[in-house]
Parts: C-alpha cells; sequence; structure tokens
C-alpha cells in the first residue's frame, strides 16, 4: 500500500504556515481532532518545534480535506486576480477615452487631469491615511479580490483558511504590504493602460486643448500649468510657456506645435504625478512583503501551540536522550540505514496466547511480535517511523471481528510500510471459522484497500514477489 495523505506538489513555507494557523483555529473552536497519527510522525519527521508543528499540521490538513481547500482557494484567488487585472486594463483604457473624447470637441485641460488622476490621487491619499489609523484595513480592492477568491474556490471549508492567513500576516504586519502591492499593482497597471491609450488617440487623432474657468483668474491657470509640468519637463516633456497658457483659454487651438506641446505635458503629469508614485510603493510593497515573507514564522508563545510542547517534543528528547533503535534482525536494521524503506518484518496483532507465535521465518524476516497494549502498539509505530519496511505482513485473527480500533491500526501500519499485506490466519485443527465474521473482515480489508490472503506469504516478505 502506498503511503496516504501526498500531495503533487509539497506546500511552501507560507503554505505549511498558513496550515498550521488553520488547524490551530479548528482546535482553538473547540474541535477535537484525532491527531495520534500525525503526533507520531512529526516526532519522527524530528526538527524543531516549529517544524514539528507543521508536519502535524500538514498530515492532519491531508488527512481532512484543507489541504484541497487550500489548493482550492489559491486557484480561485489566481483567477480573481487575473479578473482584477482585466478590469484594471480596461478601465485604464475607458480613462483615456474619458479624457480626451471622441476628437470633435477641444479637450478640457481640467476635466482631462480630474479623469485620468484624481480617483487614483483621492485612493493613495486613503492608503496613506490608512498609516495613522488603528488596526489594519484591506481597502476596497483587497476586500474585492477577497470575496472574488472564496466564491470562486467553490468549497465550504476556504472559509476557516482566510482568518488564518489575516492572522498569521498581521503578526508580521504583513497583510498591510500584502494588500498595497495588490492596490499597487492594479492602480499602477490602470494608469499604464492610460498611458498607452492616451498615445494611441493623440497619435492617431487631432485633439484641440482648452482650459475654462469662471472663478480663477487666468494667472491662477497658468502657474498650475507650470507648476505641474516642472518635473516632467525635466524628463524632456514640454512645458507651454505662459503665452500658450494664456492663448488656450478662449479657443482651441489650431497651430501644430501647440497641440504637440499640451500633449506631451499632459502625458508627463500623467506618467510623473500618476505611473512613477504608483511604481514606487509597488516596488516598496513588494520590497516589504518579500522580507516579512522570509522571517514569517508561528507565534510559539500561543497557548494551543504550547500544550502541543509536551506531545511533538517530549521532555526526555529536549535534553538530547533519543530513543534506542528498534529490535530489529541486522540485516533489516542495516538496510533501514541506506534507504528510505527495506527489509520485511511480521506483527501479529491480539493473538490468543494459545495459538502458538511466532512461526518458523526466513532469516531476512523480522518478527515483530504480537501487539496485544496500547503501549506496545505506539512502540512499533515509533519504530516504523524511523525504520520503515518494503515488507510489511500483519498477522490477524479472523475470529475477533474487525472493530474500528483494530482497523484503524491496521491502516496507521500500512501507512508506514512500502509494501503491506494482511494475513487471515487459519482456524485451529478442528474448528471452523463464522463465515459472516470473515465476510466483515473482507469488506473491511476492502475498503482499507489492503491486499489480503489467508495463507502464510513468506515467500513474499522473503523475495517481494508469490
Amino acid at each position: 500500500m502506498s503511503k496516504a495523505h501526498s500531495t503533487t506538489a509539497a506546500p511552501g513555507n507560507l503554505e505549511q504556515l498558513w496550515l498550521s494557523e488553520a488547524i490551530r483555529l479548528r482546535e482553538a473552536c473547540g474541535e477535537r481532532l484525532e491527531d495520534r497519527e500525525a503526533n507520531r510522525l512529526a516526532r519522527a519527521a524530528g526538527g524543531d518545534l516549529s517544524r514539528r508543528i507543521q508536519t502535524r499540521a500538514l498530515w492532519l490538513a491531508s488527512r481532512d480535506g484543507q489541504l484541497a481547500a487550500l489548493e482550492h482557494y489559491q486557484q480561485g484567488a489566481r483567477l480573481a486576480l487575473a479578473i482584477l487585472l482585466l478590469l484594471a486594463l480596461c478601465s485604464g483604457a475607458a480613462l483615456a477615452f474619458g479624457a480626451l473624447g471622441d476628437g470633435q470637441r477641444p479637450v478640457n485641460l481640467l476635466w482631462a487631469l480630474a479623469s485620468l488622476l484624481g480617483l487614483n490621487l483621492l485612493m493613495l491619499a486613503g492608503w496613506l491615511l490608512s498609516w495613522l489609523l488603528p488596526g489594519h484595513t484591506s481597502g476596497t480592492l483587497g476586500q474585492l479580490w477577497q470575496w472574488l477568491s472564496t466564491k470562486l474556490a467553490r468549497d465550504a471549508q476556504t472559509a476557516q483558511l482566510l482568518p488564518a492567513l489575516m492572522l498569521l500576516l498581521q503578526r508580521q504586519r504583513l497583510s498591510r504590504w500584502g494588500f498595497g502591492l495588490l492596490s499597487h499593482g492594479l492602480w499602477l497597471l490602470t494608469l499604464s493602460s492610460a498611458l498607452v491609450m492616451l498615445m494611441l488617440l493623440l497619435a492617431s487623432r487631432r485633439y484641440g486643448f482648452v482650459w475654462e474657468t469662471t472663478l480663477l483668474p487666468n494667472e491662477s491657470f497658468v502657474s498650475l500649468t507650470q507648476a505641474l509640468g516642472a518635473v516632467p519637463a525635466l524628463l524632456g516633456f514640454s512645458l507651454p510657456d505662459s503665452q500658450m497658457i494664456r492663448a488656450s483659454g478662449s479657443a482651441a487651438l489650431l497651430d501644430d506645435s501647440s497641440r504637440q506641446a499640451w500633449a506631451s505635458w499632459l502625458l508627463g503629469v500623467l506618467l510623473v504625478f500618476g505611473l512613477l508614485p504608483r511604481l514606487l510603493l509597488t516596488l516598496l510593497c513588494l520590497g516589504c512583503w518579500q522580507h516579512g515573507k522570509r522571517r514569517l514564522s508561528l507565534d510559539l508563545s500561543l497557548p494551543d501551540y504550547q500544550m502541543l510542547r509536551t506531545q511533538l517534543q517530549p521532555s526526555s528528547e529536549r535534553l538530547g536522550i533519543s530513543d534506542s533503535a528498534p529490535q530489529l534482525t541486522p540485516s533489516t536494521a542495516a538496510n533501514a540505514n541506506q534507504q528510505a524503506s527495506s527489509g520485511a518484518l511480521l506483527v501479529a496483532i491480539e493473538l490468543d496466547p494459545q495459538r502458538p507465535w511466532p512461526p518458523a521465518l526466513p532469516k531476512t524476516v523480522a518478527d515483530a511480535g504480537v501487539l496485544d497494549s496500547r503501549e506496545q502498539r505506539q512502540h512499533l509505530l515509533e519504530q516504523l517511523s524511523r525504520f520503515p519496511p518494503a515488507r510489511l505482513a500483519i498477522a490477524c485473527d479472523p475470529r475477533r471481528s474487525p472493530d474500528r480500533g483494530t482497523l484503524a491500526l491496521l491502516g496507521e501500519l500500512a501507512r508506514s510500510a512500502a509494501a503491506t499485506r494482511i494475513w487471515l490466519l487459519p482456524a485451529a485443527p478442528g474448528e471452523a471459522l463464522d463465515s459472516e465474521r470473515l465476510s466483515d473482515w473482507h469488506q473491511a480489508l476492502a475498503q482499507l484497500q489492503l491486499p489480503h490472503a489467508d495463507s502464510a506469504p513468506f515467500n513474499w516478505l522473503e523475495t517481494g514477489h508469490d
């Protein structure tokens, strides 16, 4: 039987921390998880307490479906991001069309600037002011992305994942940088799309430019134009002189040089006051996100994680005392050090004391005895975690009922070996097996997908084939 709970791709560090936090929240809400096997595998994997907690959480999440839910959520998040990127591209093109119009009427420069930069500057000011507020806000775009991600995931368990991610990120204040990266990146794409569309429209149509005001004096527009165009002029964009600015207040300019000067000025203002701030903030958020993600870790001071310390990192192990090696035959122990799984092992579960055991075994097959107590079972499982056999045969007495505890033990033992077979022992001489109980064994083993037979699998144990 192959290893259970394997995934197509190993989760990264962020995903493992995310799952650990999700499992912690489940247990904090009072949900009791059967984690005996998960704890045993975590202890066998070794490492510090954080690594063992992540190993345990990964196994539990794989068993209970949260790992699949995480993959669904990530797929939904990527699809939601693709939708937002497409909307950003379309919104940028719409901004350019709204600012310039169809070319039949002169372009009002004040309205064009308000169309291209007004909402962007308001959102940017809101993001900057959010740093002064207590707590964390994901912003409108962040909330929209979260909502779309959850809807597109279509998995009931994804509702448990988002709070876990938020708690994990907020400890390092990463959520602000992550949502900032999303917001600034989308606005950067929107303004880039607007700039490209603006250039295409200006290159393919003939526009006139005017400024119109009733309350403000003419000189105020001259000062505003020169102030906004000062920095773009340093980058090579045109800056209309005072005479050209005053001349544009009454009617559309007709000469090509004036049209080109205003078009260049408009492009420069959009680039300097729209794109460049968003580009710099996107890079800042990206750098802080990457730096913080590398430092991301579990908060081991939480009571929920402290309770796991005694189970995953026993005091004897913290003092540097290791368990002794399992009592296997010399050939099995030697092979176990060379590869992940090797050797052959026979073990029996709850046999009648009157039955002679063990049978005569080939020299290459180790005998693990009879498992009668919980301590014996746990000790063997710990040994198999460190020295997994290539072939494991489990002898069962079909006169006993296949209760849930026995079947759970069979599953744990089978997951600890590369290949497993069940040996349903024949009845003693002069006795007969109950056909209904034997049928129950066959059905239970079929559900576990464990091969079984009533003949001794000694040849398979010794050679690997029948």
